[in-house]
């Protein structure tokens, strides 16, 4: 996807908001700064306009200078439709001189959808109906400042894989999951290097995968370069998944899952993990949510998520714990990715330093009947599970299979000589041959229950305070 320079200024002051009372936000200001008008030192002032003229100058052009929405009427090129990335100016009240302005990132059921300043006293995206509309504009070349360097963007600019690092990272990671080649006859994805199936490989080529080539390919895919490796993750995945409009801990773990579930399936997850219309279509709703909410509840959420696809698949008896311990793993690298940049908004289009005056909500969707912030009746309460996703006892296939052996092995030795025996007429009506066999078989089960758990056990044992509200 083409996006231009100044909408991904603009996408990274996400959530950006006025600050409440006398004082004034200090991104804010910065706005009117860079439009041209640093004698405003109140957020107070309107700034719709101050906050396009601020990215557009970031974007490598020149606004209008002024705090008019309205002065945008005449500023660059007409356009008769809505297109990302244009400026629309819009009608606000009776007033002729009144008006609002922002970035179309949008158009849906009779509405478009800006980004934009002062919207909710912050920048974010906001439907408003198509009659309100004005116009839209596009920068021109007599739109650039003087001092534009020589490489500033004409039209558009695509955003670059390599913004920030973040790309490398997630390919990094992607890589380290993947592996070198493969040709496991459970995998219907066939022969396969650094996560690249021989038919994605056929494909990139230009050519028709058949007998007659499939040797050849097989040994071109195996030698296969770096940069294509690189060159078909970022096309096929990354920049279809959006990735690079995603806070840069969500979009590793999101570009990780859209390799490994598909682009398709990981947009619909990530929905559902924002709590959003799921779709499988990366727009404004979606972007808005990721941006707004706590990076690490989404991710927790996402994780989980993918641990129960994965455990719905046919073939997870073979590759169940392989998958459940990449989810970890990305996991992990997402938090470390967060937690090198706790100083910084570090996205995949650039690292924006953050100030006190920067605000994002915490973010948690209520189950049915639940009153947030109160504990719904009957809840069986648990501590927060540490980094690392351990998991309680109580939940643990293995542990309840040792103390079934346990109970069935040791207690009819040691019960009598702590107090614990059955009366004599029990086990003259039951007979002592069948006690022995309810024992054997009890034994029996608590072994089979322990071995199967540990087989399918992909989490350290942790303690858990447990308290039950009724």
């Amino acid at each position: 996807m083409n996006q231009p320079a100044w909408l991904a200024a603009a996408w990274a002051e996400f959530s950006v908001r006025e600050t409440p009372g006398s004082a004034s936000s200090s991104a804010v200001l910065s706005y009117y700064r860079d439009a041209g008008r640093g004698d405003v030192r109140d957020d107070a002032v309107p700034w719709c306009a101050a906050f396009l003229g601020a990215m557009l100058k970031r974007g490598g052009f020149a606004g209008t200078g002024s705090l008019l929405a309205r002065s945008y009427l005449n500023w660059g090129d007409r356009i008769e439709a809505a297109k990302v990335g244009a400026v629309a100016v819009l009608i606000r009240g009776s007033d002729p001189g009144a008006g609002h302005v922002g970035f179309v990132v949008g158009l849906a059921g009779g509405k478009v959808f800006l980004l934009g300043g002062n919207q909710s006293d912050a920048v974010t995206v906001e439907a408003f109906d198509v009659g309100r509309v004005l116009g839209y504009r596009w920068p021109s070349r007599t739109a650039r400042p003087d001092d534009a360097p020589d490489d500033a963007p004409d039209d558009e600019t695509t955003p670059g894989t390599n913004a920030s690092g973040i790309f490398e990272r997630a390919l990094r990671h992607v890589l380290e999951m993947e592996g070198g080649y493969s040709d496991d006859p459970y995998d219907p994805g066939g022969p396969t290097n650094c996560g690249i199936t021989l038919a994605v490989f056929a494909a990139w080529q230009g050519v028709t995968l058949d007998a007659t080539n499939r040797a050849r390919l097989i040994d071109d895919l195996k030698r296969i370069a770096d940069d294509t490796v690189a060159a078909i993750y970022g096309k096929r995945y990354w920049v279809p998944a959006r990735c690079a409009d995603l806070p840069g801990a969500l979009a590793l773990m999101h570009f990780d899952a859209s390799v490994n579930h598909g682009v398709g399936a990981a947009c619909r997850m990530l929905q559902q993990a924002l709590g959003v219309t799921i779709d499988g279509e990366i727009g404004p709703e979606t972007l808005g949510a990721a941006g707004a909410h706590d990076a690490l509840v989404s991710i927790d959420r996402y994780a989980e998520i993918r641990r129960a696809r994965y455990r719905a698949l046919p073939h997870f008896w073979r590759f169940g714990r392989g998958w459940l311990r990449r989810v970890d793993a990305t996991r992990a690298a997402a938090l470390a990715l967060d937690s090198a940049n706790t100083d910084s908004n570090l996205t995949a289009k650039g690292q924006i330093e953050m100030t006190s005056d920067d605000k994002t909500g915490d973010y948690k969707i209520p189950r049915p009947g639940e009153v947030p912030g109160q504990p719904m009746a009957g809840d069986v309460e648990a501590a927060p599970a540490p980094i690392g996703n351990g998991k309680w006892w109580g939940h643990s296939k293995t542990v309840w299979g040792t103390l079934i052996t346990a109970a069935m092995t040791v207690l009819p030795v040691i019960g009598p000589l702590i107090g614990l025996n059955l009366p004599a007429d029990v086990i003259q009506q039951l007979g002592e041959q069948a006690l022995v066999v309810v024992q054997a078989l009890g034994g029996l089960f608590g072994v089979v229950l322990a071995l199967y758990g540990r087989s399918q056990s992909s989490q350290p044992i942790v303690r858990r305070d447990v308290r039950v509200r009724v």
